[in-house]
């Protein structure tokens, strides 16, 4: 059965998309299965992939979730390069939420999607939207755990707990079996000593939830997603790929336990 992992922050900006890219490139390149799971409408994940006009697509996450009809096989795509398969999102996400207020069970949609293909995949990897609204739900529902990709600022951190409280309400009321795996310390800006101050208070506040690497500040993050690829193949020994190689290790160490 798939693990099923969100990663999730309701702040933009704090590495969200690159986290689930670049995790699920190093999970591939481990030999794990993986699938990548678009829940932005901005579609930034789509495009990483290769979708150069994520607008034109038939099927997306969109329709996988208002259509009881509509299947994962008919909406899942391929980037080979990394080794994933991908469900992709574009704008028209953006009016699922108003649609499905009235479904009943509407929290529990995407799981309820997600379910005939749970063998399928070792690893599913969820892009959440940046905000804690019912598609985050729906992935907070369907996923074991969760990873908190946080931007080394003051006021990034101070968004924590309004998120950590989503996530306790959700465990207690829809999916008990919900946890928080990790808080990922991203866009790290070493020579700063704002960056150091904000770690050093994260670490404080928040002990062992917190991994023990950073991902730092890197121009190749930003120019990977033009390739259609990841960090890994983009620039295989740069620190930012050694990074998430380490966060993969963690991730099926920690699926051993």
């Amino acid at each position: 059965m798939a693990r099923t992992i969100s990663i999730a922050n309701q702040k933009g900006g704090v590495g969200k998309t690159t986290t689930a890219v670049n995790l699920g490139a190093a999970l591939a390149e481990k030999g794990q299965r993986v699938l990548l799971v678009d829940l932005d409408p901005q579609a930034h994940l789509t495009i990483n992939m290769g979708v150069k006009a994520p607008d034109e697509l038939e099927l997306t996450m969109y329709e996988l979730l208002v259509d009881p009809a509509v299947t994962v096989a008919e909406v899942v795509l391929a980037n080979e390069g990394i080794g994933v398969h991908f469900m992709p999102a574009n704008i028209e996400l953006a009016g699922a939420e108003s649609q499905l207020m009235m479904e009943i069970g509407r929290e529990g949609i995407l799981k309820e999607k997600l379910e005939p293909v749970q063998r399928r995949y070792d690893f599913v990897l969820i892009d959440c939207p940046p905000a804690l609204s019912l598609i985050t739900i729906n992935a907070f529902v369907a996923s074991d755990e969760v990873i908190i990709p946080l931007q080394c600022e003051y006021f990034a951190m101070k968004g924590m707990q309004q998120l950590q409280r989503t996530v306790d309400r959700v465990r207690t009321k829809l999916n008990p079996r919900l946890r928080l795996a990790g808080i990922l310390p991203t866009i790290y800006k070493s020579r700063t000593l704002h960056s150091q101050e904000v770690l050093q208070l994260v670490r404080e506040n928040f002990g062992d939830l917190v991994y023990d690497f950073v991902i730092k500040d890197s121009i190749r993050f930003a120019e990977s997603p033009y390739a259609a690829t990841s960090i890994l193949q983009y620039a295989t020994a740069s620190e930012g790929a050694a990074a998430y190689r380490r966060l993969a290790e963690v991730v099926i160490e920690s699926n051993h336990r």
